[in-house]
């Protein structure tokens, strides 16, 4: 798998992705109906307060209004998606307005190019009359960029104004991350700070974007205004083709996920003890890992890893796997061999389960080096392997087997303590302890 496919399997990512797919395909709930609606109608009302009770330098062009407000809906309907949501190439469009039309009257501008944008669709009755009335609800990063504008004096375009559209871009960036923010949190509770870099190409977009349509603002002619158009239907083609990717990605996500579940029942069914340890592997290893502070990615790699740790067993002879007393050393020669023979198994699925493999390889490392395969020693080994480690020996200790009863929480966390600095990391043992402990 690529480096590039491999990001677009973060998981937060592919979370926010599902999120705003789903919520594109309910929007049509009452609750959301209702709420879209609301912040809708709040946006309209301070976009008409600001048209009528503020007052304006500029004369209004109505040819120049009607022209940015159609090149508008048409730029919005170019969608390039991004976490939940999407940038747009409307910046292209965006920028004329605060600089060629009266400041008060963008936000409205805006929000009715929004209702026009979707006006196909319900034209088609691929969408309910009740879209345009809240289809503007988008506007609302309009207002910070109006306010500077205004507060500039709504100065003539020239390309020594270039300090005004930073300052303009400045308050874009910042009503609209926190207008975003809020959205997310309120439905699904995502923590602004998760949103950073999904929000990175959206205003990396618009950066780009900006200073095209400054220069048709500073040139000032209807013609100049649509020079941008031809750089739109790139941005389409472009937009088209990451979508095709973002489904690609989706889907190679779930195949792995689904392959992973497999492997998981394909180890139950062969030796049911082994698959369920490995289950309760799997919660313990998520705990330690979430009182680690582990990233959404490598406590992904946690949840594979632990589930499958055990898989290469499905390769060793099921005298060995279950023989009811102590293995032989010949035979505890083959049974260190499944760390190896698991690995060679997720290679052949390759991807991300490939990249878990390797760290299925690493599950019976010890800290202090006298483990096997490789004899890896601290931090040497995967930081996700020495947590499956850790946790799969505690599993074990406090799990009956048929030649030895199982141990209590004290006991089994008495050794794991005694064991942190030789056969565990220190910070693992202890994050265990304080999970079990809890």
């Amino acid at each position: 798998m690529t480096d590039a496919a491999y990001e677009l399997l973060d998981p937060v990512a592919e979370t926010l992705l599902d999120a705003g797919r789903r919520r594109a395909r309910t929007a049509g709930e009452l609750r959301v109906r209702l709420a879209r609606g609301l912040t809708a109608a709040a946006l309209f009302a301070a976009s008409i307060a600001l048209a009528l009770a503020v007052p304006t330098t500029r004369t209004l062009d109505v040819g120049t209004l009607v022209l940015l407000t159609l090149a508008y809906a048409l730029a919005v309907r170019v969608e390039l998606e991004v976490g939940t949501g999407f940038a747009v190439a409307t910046e292209l469009f965006f920028v004329p307005m605060l600089f060629l039309l009266p400041a008060r009257i963008v936000p409205l501008a805006v929000a009715v190019a929004l209702v026009l944008s979707h006006l196909p669709e319900v034209l088609r009755r691929r969408a309910p009359l009740s879209t345009l009335g809240v289809a503007g609800v988008s506007a609302w990063f309009t207002l910070g960029p109006a306010a500077v504008m205004l507060a500039a004096g709504e100065p003539a375009p020239s390309v020594t104004r270039w300090p005004l559209l930073v300052a303009l871009l400045a308050a874009q960036f910042a009503s609209d991350f926190v207008s975003t923010a809020a959205a997310e949190w309120a439905a699904l509770s995502v923590r602004p700070t998760a949103l950073v870099p999904q929000m990175k190409l959206v205003y990396v977009v618009d950066l780009a974007l900006a200073p095209i349509g400054f220069l048709a603002a500073v040139a000032g002619s209807d013609l100049a205004l649509l020079m941008p158009l031809p750089l739109l239907l790139l941005v389409s083609r472009f937009a088209r083709e990451r979508t095709a990717g973002l489904d690609s990605a989706l889907e190679l996500s779930q195949a792995y996920r689904g392959t992973a579940l497999l492997l998981g029942d394909v180890i139950e069914a062969d030796d049911a003890y082994t698959g369920s340890h490995s289950r309760d592997v799997v919660s313990l290893t998520l705990a330690v890992a979430d009182e680690l502070g582990l990233s959404p990615r490598d406590r992904r790699d946690a949840e594979f890893a632990a589930l499958l740790h055990d898989v290469g067993k499905i390769r060793i002879d099921d005298a060995i796997l279950n023989k009811p007393g102590p293995l032989t050393p010949e035979e505890r020669t083959v049974m260190e061999t499944h760390t190896i023979e698991g690995e060679l198994l997720l290679e052949t699925v390759g991807g991300l389960l490939g990249r878990v493999g390797r760290i299925v390889r690493s599950c019976h490392e010890r800290w202090d080096g006298v483990g096997y395969p490789d004899g890896l020693a601290g931090e040497a080994i995967p930081l996700v392997a020495r947590i499956v480690c850790c946790c799969d020996a505690y599993n074990a200790m406090t799990t009956d087997r048929p030649y030895r009863k199982a141990l209590g929480t004290g006991a089994a966390v008495a050794e794991i303590d005694a064991c942190a600095g030789a056969q565990f990391d220190p910070d693992v043992a202890a994050a265990l302890i304080r999970v079990v402990s809890a």
